[in-house]
């Protein structure tokens, strides 16, 4: 029996006014997520992938085509109920952290979990046991400015966790850290995907912070590109190997599986952590 479908849009357009007319930033596009994966979604820079993480997280509204979040049309929601679900439904990592500088790692953490109706001892006593999750059983106390950019950053997912969303939306989770705290990080989404079976999805243009996940989405002149596993062609979109956007062109009838490894000297910024994501920042 197949897992539930925790996301699904179907062939979904987004169109963008300017004075200088109307911009397409995704054609069409269709994807679907299982409850349980964990993933990756890639592009280069204009590639729609944002644009694509915005409707994802309903932060934005297609155009045209349907977005359904486990199985409700998020077109039939109004904005108190699109609220409801930004808050319960979806837990946010930003790249930044976006902690707030005056709360402590447990009122940061806490935060969200006020508008659940939790009185104010059940909600500390649940954020402290997030922190504890990630690895920050003794920094309840700690401000963000008291904490290492890695902390921070468990800080976030721990605040992401609060409300035990169907889906973690983290955008370039590792993108202000360094290689080895990236790294841990990584690791502890790894963790959560492994052990407590929490979506995750990533939305990142480094090929180092893909390679962690079990399935890659590449995102180009907003459409899909390429669905399937991390291969080095998926990771590093060697143009001999997948298929063009409209499906024509080199790499046709290849599999990603037959490219190469990245050019020589190619720098990868974030190791691949391991299954247990040794050692915290």
């Amino acid at each position: 029996m197949s897992a539930r479908a925790v996301l699904d849009l179907a062939d979904v357009v987004k169109d963008y006014a300017s004075e200088a007319g109307s911009f397409r930033a995704l054609h069409g596009v269709s994807l679907t997520v299982a409850d349980g994966e964990l993933m990756a979604i890639m592009g280069p820079s204009g590639s729609g992938k944002s644009t694509l993480m915005n409707i994802i997280g309903c932060l934005d509204t297609p155009t045209e085509g349907t977005y359904r979040f486990e199985g409700t049309d998020t077109a039939t929601l109004n904005e108190r109920a699109l609220a409801r679900l930004r808050n319960a439904g979806i837990g946010f990592v930003f790249q930044q952290f976006n902690l707030l500088p005056r709360l402590s790692a447990l009122g940061n953490v806490a935060l969200p979990l006020v508008y659940s109706g939790l009185g104010r001892s059940d909600r500390e006593a649940k954020a402290q046991a997030l922190l504890t999750q990630v690895g920050l059983a003794d920094k309840p106390k700690s401000r963000p400015s008291q904490l290492s950019g890695g902390q921070q950053q468990r800080v976030a997912v721990a605040r992401a966790l609060a409300n035990d969303p169907k889906l973690l939306l983290a955008d370039e989770p590792t993108g202000a850290l360094d290689t080895r705290t990236g790294a841990e990080v990584l690791g502890l989404f790894q963790a959560l995907n492994r052990d407590r079976g929490v979506t995750v999805v990533i939305v990142t243009h480094d090929p180092e912070v893909a390679r962690a996940t079990d399935r890659v989405v590449r995102i180009q002149d907003g459409r899909v590109f390429y669905d399937g596993p991390p291969t080095e062609a998926a990771l590093y979109g060697h143009g001999d190997a997948l298929p063009s956007p409209s499906g024509e062109g080199p790499g046709v009838g290849r599999s990603a599986d037959d490219a190469t490894a990245p050019p020589p000297g190619r720098a990868s910024r974030v190791s691949r952590p391991s299954p247990e994501g040794e050692g915290r920042p």
